[in-house]
């Protein structure tokens, strides 16, 4: 199978051309990092790197958070105008098959339960509550305790900044597009992915990169909140296996199928930077109460989807990822 892989130079899709390539397909790299004119919002150069193509792994993206909703236009122009701009080229390439970065992002808070009303999806947290470290989403109703618990793939979306909005928009238009075309595209919903590659000081890195980075200059990982923040951290091996395993799969056609992508082991923010500091020999976290607005308390999924359906399986331990990322590679 002959694969494009947009953002095939950059942290995932980098690994994802590894995966493909030990598994005897083809896989070609379309990244601006490796190339300028590579850009998927580039009509033309997409048209010309489509000749051939079996199927496309759509990993290209501007990823995190971000600073603030000024970098909303950035956001869309990337993620959503790019999508589109491929899709359409795919359409005109009569290219069928196509694999897209979810994230598991577009869930906003995770699942939760209230011992008095059952299965709620709390609102946004209130400043007010953050700024006096209470961090805890509370029922609606009562304003009882939650007990947080696993999304699954038919849970209401529910994006809480720029960056998981246009996530949303990126299955939206794959969808419309399977529909259009009588292609076939899956969504692979990206837990909180880390391992070798992974961006440096950045805005947009994820937390893990940040602790490791603080650990380098000799400073204690700075952990947000009161560290108990629970996350799924998936190797991003891992997450190239998968890639391949649906690609290799195939789908329904006519429709975007999604699928929860992480390790199935739900850990705290606060494990993570204890495990990498251990790791790392370096200084303990610290943990700070500070917050960011935008960021969901709990977001762990229900990954068992995709075992069942694909037979995939995540490989790489916990311990034995930390130990490999906090050696920097």
């Amino acid at each position: 199978m002959r694969v494009l892989v947009t953002g095939g130079a950059g942290f995932i899709g980098s690994h994802v051309i590894e995966a493909l390539a030990e598994r005897g397909h083809e896989a070609v790299v379309f990244d601006v990092r490796a190339d300028p004119a590579a850009d998927v919002r580039d009509a033309g150069a997409v048209e010309r790197a489509l000749a051939g193509v079996d199927a496309v792994c759509h990993q290209a993206a501007m990823v995190g958070l971000g600073t603030g909703f000024a970098d909303a236009p950035d956001y869309v122009s990337h993620n959503d105008l790019g999508t589109a701009v491929l899709l359409a080229a795919m359409a005109r390439a009569r290219v069928r098959h196509l694999v897209l970065a979810g994230s598991m992002v577009v869930y906003g808070e995770g699942r939760y339960t209230c011992p008095a009303h059952g299965a709620v999806r709390p609102g946004p947290r209130a400043e007010a509550d953050l700024a006096a470290g209470r961090f805890e989403p509370r029922c609606q109703m009562c304003g009882g305790d939650l007990k947080p618990g696993l999304v699954a793939e038919d849970a209401p979306t529910d994006p809480r900044n720029v960056y998981a909005t246009t996530k949303l928009a990126q299955e939206h238009l794959a969808a419309a597009w399977a529909r259009s075309t009588g292609g076939a595209a899956v969504s692979l919903r990206y837990h909180n992915v880390y391992g070798p590659r992974m961006p440096r000081d950045t805005p947009y890195a994820g937390v893990a990169s940040f602790f490791r980075s603080a650990l380098a200059r000799g400073e204690a990982p700075r952990v947000f909140e009161d560290g108990c923040q629970r996350r799924d951290f998936v190797h991003v091996r891992d997450v190239a296996t998968a890639n391949a395993a649906v690609l290799e799969a195939g789908s329904a056609p006519g429709a975007l199928t999604a699928y929860n992508t992480g390790s199935g082991e739900p850990r705290t923010v606060g494990e993570l930077a204890r495990a990498l500091a251990a790791a790392h020999g370096g200084p303990r976290p610290v943990v700070t109460g500070e917050y960011r607005l935008g960021d969901v308390r709990h977001i762990t999924a229900d990954s068992s989807r995709l075992r069942t359906e694909l037979g995939w399986r995540p490989k790489v331990e916990f311990e034995e990822g930390m130990r490999e990322f906090a050696a920097g590679a």
